[in-house]
């Protein structure tokens, strides 16, 4: 009797095992229809009923999946369920974006909401940055020979404490064709190396963020020194424009590119509750952000130095068009991504 009783149990469970499957598998049919559907054209592509009919179904499929796994039916049907309730999760659950979807994102919250959160390693960078150009005006301006303590020799562009006034007047409004070749060459030294800065002092900061703070103290000591040099001639307004409609947005984007690497190295240092990894992963996401926007913000300005510095000429007119672009991107960085307050 017990023989007969375990030789005719595996039939007894291929029927309820068919059985069971005969009474859902419409059901799952029906559900393994709309998840491909998501998986080929996304969630997008379905209708708002369709929608809600994905989501019904995929919760009969958990239940139908947990019953079979009560019950001990079959493995093949076990192996269906789990596949197709996973297949199901992500459609229902796991994010789909597009790269529009994603650039859209980082333009309209992301890059700004990231700036944000990094004011202070920008208000420190800011510092660092100025600072040294202070320093380094206030050396030159009273010993000229400074200049060559701070300037590497390839970037100077012949604007050296010997430089005359006639000559650096020149350099900056490119008033005849030698002028303007020597202007296009000493702008892209510049271009160059503040790009170069930007770089190193992002991926340098994860090292206790010193190099990053040397390095972007170091580049204002080269814009204090040329400014030194213009104004013992009477010229720092002149640069002071010159600068404006492309070096707002440079000199930015080195701030903040410094920023990012400071958040990294503060992560380092400063770890909190969280393991150094751990610190360092969550920090790398604002610093990501800090270095694209930094990227971005270069690749203007060399689209301003590129145009702007032979098309305009004008000295107000090159603040104006300096200044009224760092509004915008000032602007972006402090209006965009903002929560809404709900209406009371």
């Amino acid at each position: 009797m017990a023989t007969s009783f375990a030789d005719d149990r595996p039939d007894v469970e291929l029927m309820r095992s068919a059985r069971f499957r005969k009474e859902r598998e419409g059901e799952w049919a029906r559900l393994s229809e709309l998840v491909t559907h998501v998986e080929k054209k996304g969630l997008s592509g379905l209708t708002f009923d369709e929608s809600l009919e994905l989501t019904g179904l995929y919760r009969q499929s958990v239940n139908s999946l947990s019953l079979a796994r009560e019950i001990s039916l079959d493995q093949a049907l076990l192996h269906y369920l789990e596949s197709l309730t996973t297949r199901a999760y992500f459609a229902v659950y796991a994010p789909r974006t597009t790269l529009v979807g994603l650039v859209s994102k980082f333009f309209k919250t992301g890059a700004p909401q990231a700036i944000r959160r990094s004011w202070l390693h920008i208000l420190v960078a800011a510092i660092l940055l100025f600072g040294g150009a202070f320093a380094a005006y206030l050396l030159t301006i009273s010993d000229p020979t400074w200049y060559y303590a701070f300037v590497p020799n390839g970037l100077s562009g012949g604007r050296g404490p010997e430089a005359s006034e006639a000559f650096l007047r020149e350099a900056l409004y490119g008033e005849n064709s030698n002028s303007v070749e020597r202007l296009a060459a000493f702008s892209t030294q510049l271009f160059t190396h503040n790009t170069q800065v930007s770089i190193m002092s992002f991926t340098l900061g994860i090292m206790a963020c010193l190099p990053s703070a040397f390095l972007t103290f170091y580049n204002g000591t080269i814009l204090g020194t040329f400014f030194a040099i213009h104004d013992s001639k009477g010229l720092a307004f002149d640069l002071f424009g010159w600068l404006s409609i492309h070096g707002v947005t440079e000199l930015s984007a080195l701030i903040i590119a410094a920023a990012g690497g400071f958040r990294l190295g503060a992560a380092v240092l400063f770890p909190g509750q969280r393991t150094r990894g751990a610190a360092l992963r969550h920090a790398g996401r604002d610093a990501t952000k800090l270095a694209l926007v930094a990227g971005l913000m270069l690749l203007a300005a060399g689209l301003l130095e590129g145009f702007g510095r032979q098309l305009v000429t004008d000295l107000w007119s090159r603040i104006i068009i300096g200044w009224s672009i760092g509004g915008m991107w000032l602007t972006w960085f402090v209006l965009c991504g903002r929560e809404r307050k709900a209406n009371s």
